[in-house]
């Protein structure tokens, strides 16, 4: 099983970082493969809403959205961490967030998603909530953990010494791999639920 997590933060080695290392330590002794990667320092620009993607199955701007695309293709779980800036998400990861859930084309129903909030103070929930968000319209079942998922720090490093935080990142992670070895097994037994065609509806008369 692999597990796909994205960091929002743009510095190296950055408490977003600590967060995501403290649960693969867990998804490694439990034999789910990981693969961290650092989309905050990527150059990433909004939706173009050209509907490229519809009749493509790729967003028409080439970038790390599209290769991301083909890699969670193969996950089983999706983790996306960010540090919080004017308690939302970091704007790159946004940008890359709605282009890459709007243009995948192929149905992201049972794989297991986790957010992670990281801050030096308020604004996690709000962050929490907001990355939450790309979950629940795609069928993706959300892992919880003891508390809501974040972790605290401002200075590089200083999310070492949230002790309950990356409690909650290791309780996050033993839950993600439960729910999707269940899954699987799931999988085994029944059918995926199957969605009726889609049946948009306009609020104008």
């Amino acid at each position: 099983m692999k597990v796909l997590m994205l960091n929002g933060s743009p510095r190296a080695n950055s408490n977003t970082g600590i967060a995501l290392a403290e649960m693969e330590k867990v998804f490694a002794k439990n034999g789910i493969e990981t693969e961290i990667i650092q989309v905050g320092k990527e150059v990433v620009r909004g939706c173009l809403s050209c509907g490229f993607c519809a009749k493509n199955g790729k967003c028409a701007i080439d970038d790390i959205v599209n290769v991301l695309a083909e890699k969670l293709k193969e996950a089983d779980g999706l983790v996306l961490a960010s540090p919080v800036y004017y308690a939302s998400a970091n704007g790159t990861m946004v940008a890359l967030l709605d282009r890459l859930f709007y243009s995948m084309p192929y149905p992201k129903t049972m794989k297991v998603g986790a957010s992670v909030a990281v801050a030096r103070r308020g604004g996690c929930s709000a962050t929490f909530d907001q990355l939450n968000k790309y979950f629940t319209i795609s069928g993706m079942p959300i892992a919880s953990s003891q508390y809501w998922n974040s972790v605290h720090g401002r200075a590089a490093g200083e999310a070492e010494q949230d002790a309950e935080g990356l409690q909650t990142m290791r309780h996050l992670a033993e839950n993600m791999t439960f729910l999707m070895k269940s899954i699987a097994l799931g999988k085994e037994q029944f059918e995926v639920p199957q969605r009726e065609p889609w049946t948009p509806t306009s609020f104008i008369k």
